[in-house]
């Protein structure tokens, strides 16, 4: 199951998305402009702990990724609604999706795992406003596997416990071209998609997007 989000945003957005500050996660819940005890930090570990659910694993993936290219700054935030999800800073453009053999309520039979490849009609998040052509968005795609099976001591923060697949959006157009999702057996038997570890990952990445 490939959790990632619609590229589609609200129907109701009437300007871009403004840029948002990133937080400390010490900031305080108010009441009356009074500070309570509660801290963002307090908030975050109350709402994102279960990074095996659906939702959060998406974006752990996003992060994982982006801390391995090196491209998440220090004052960075997540934009959900872009028409990709990262930019390296030689201007590649990469869609992350991500599966997993257990979920938050079950393992994943093997066989179900897949990822969303479909072309989009991109929504620019900057300017907002909607593109002509749909297409695949990004320059490469990055799949990861959470792979643990074992619940006791599956830890999505550590990144051996991720598969790692590099495709250029060229070598899905070519053998892909009307696909709009694509199972894991399929993925690690096709030519020209480069599965890597975690530290490989910005080389990999780099090579697709270079290679003819």
């Amino acid at each position: 199951m490939d959790p990632s989000p619609s590229r589609v945003p609200p129907a109701t957005l009437s300007a871009p998305i403004a840029a948002v500050p990133r937080r400390s996660g010490d900031e305080r819940i108010l009441t009356a402009n009074q500070p309570l005890g509660p801290t963002l930090r307090d908030f975050w570990a109350w709402s994102s702990s279960d990074l095996l659910s659906n939702t959060l694993r998406g974006v752990l993936a996003e992060f994982l990724v982006g801390t391995a290219l090196g491209c998440i700054g220090e004052d960075d935030t997540r934009l959900e609604w872009d028409q990709y999800d990262l930019k390296t800073a030689d201007g590649t453009s990469i869609e992350v999706k991500s599966t997993a053999r257990l979920q938050s309520w079950g393992p994943t039979k093997p066989g179900s795992m897949s990822f969303g490849i479909g072309r989009t009609q991109a929504w620019n998040a900057r300017t907002n406003e909607y593109s002509t052509e749909r297409k695949r968005q990004a320059d490469v795609y990055v799949f990861c596997v959470f792979i643990a099976d074992d619940r006791t001591a599956a830890n999505p923060l550590d990144t051996g416990q991720w598969e790692f697949y590099v495709a250029a959006t060229r070598t899905l157009d070519a053998r892909f071209p009307e696909h709009k999702s694509i199972a894991i057996s399929t993925l690690r038997a096709t030519p020209g998609i480069q599965a890597c570890g975690f530290t490989a990952l910005k080389d990999a990445v780099t090579a697709a997007n270079t290679e003819p």
